[in-house]
């Protein structure tokens, strides 16, 4: 149970597009402080759990000044509520560059309990944890909350479909690479609406949880705030998704394109 309700944070915090080596990424954030999305991840037609995410200003004092303070909360619900999932997740950012300062999670899933304090060193590669210090193969590396926002900045404009990309971050006291895949151009319908997505293809690993043939796919807005708004997969035994539900404190209007939409 425990790997289930580890996949369902990945899903509640996007993991997002992801990209390795040096990434490119935009000038400006397509996100604001006050912003917050919720979002309601499903068990075919039951409700498993909700997830919340928030942009502030950082409170805390870097050496930049201009800092974001991004956080996550996700919790059981519906009958999936009697085991009890409470996780948070809060990552500090550099305004400019996007890049981790700081990360801190709290876990509490059943019985399962874990706490994480880590620092970043973007100069040297190296993240420091509670189980010691990790070297990354790029000084681009995140964590799981700070992957997310870095992956809706990035500069787009040389994509092509069926190019594959990785993103490097630290988590479970390992730093690691994720690759995806990009689809195409998609409208969907959602709660909030018919919107035109950028789909992509996250790589998963058959296993415990899915198949060998399953595949996980992302529906991220194609417009000025690059949100995910859909992601689907099939597992052992039926589909998980996850839907955004409630969107606030947008930066630009929702479905509305800009210069770097695809």
């Amino acid at each position: 149970m425990r790997k289930i309700y580890t996949f369902i944070a990945f899903f509640i915090c996007g993991i997002g597009l992801t990209i390795g080596q040096t990434l490119p990424y935009l000038a400006q954030p397509t996100y604001q402080a006050g912003e917050n999305l919720t979002y309601k991840l499903k068990y075919g037609i039951l409700s498993v759990a909700t997830g919340t995410l928030k942009v502030e200003k950082s409170k805390l004092r870097f050496s930049n000044p201009n800092a974001f303070h991004l956080s996550a909360f996700g919790q059981t619900s519906g009958l999936f509520a009697v085991y009890k999932v409470r996780n948070k997740y809060d990552s500090y950012i550099d305004g400019d560059n996007y890049l981790p300062y700081l990360y801190i999670e709290d876990i509490h899933e059943g019985s399962y309990t874990r706490e994480e304090y880590a620092t970043f060193d973007h100069r040297n590669k190296k993240v420091s944890g509670k189980k010691g210090t990790f070297t990354s193969p790029t000084s681009q590396f995140f964590d799981l909350l700070s992957a997310y926002y870095f992956s809706r900045n990035l500069d787009l404009s040389s994509l092509k479909k069926g190019d594959s990309f990785k993103l490097t971050y630290f988590l479970n006291d390992e730093v690691a690479q994720l690759g995806i895949k990009y689809i195409g151009i998609e409208k969907i319908k959602t709660s909030l609406g018919e919107l035109e997505c950028i789909k992509f293809s996250p790589e998963i690993t058959p296993g415990r949880i899915f198949r060998k043939d399953s595949q996980l796919f992302l529906w991220v807005t194609n417009d000025g705030n690059r949100i995910p708004v859909k992601a689907q997969v099939e597992i052992l035994v039926g589909t998980v998704t996850m839907e955004l539900v409630d969107a606030s404190g947008l930066k630009h209007t929702l479905g509305k394109r800009v210069s770097y939409s695809k």
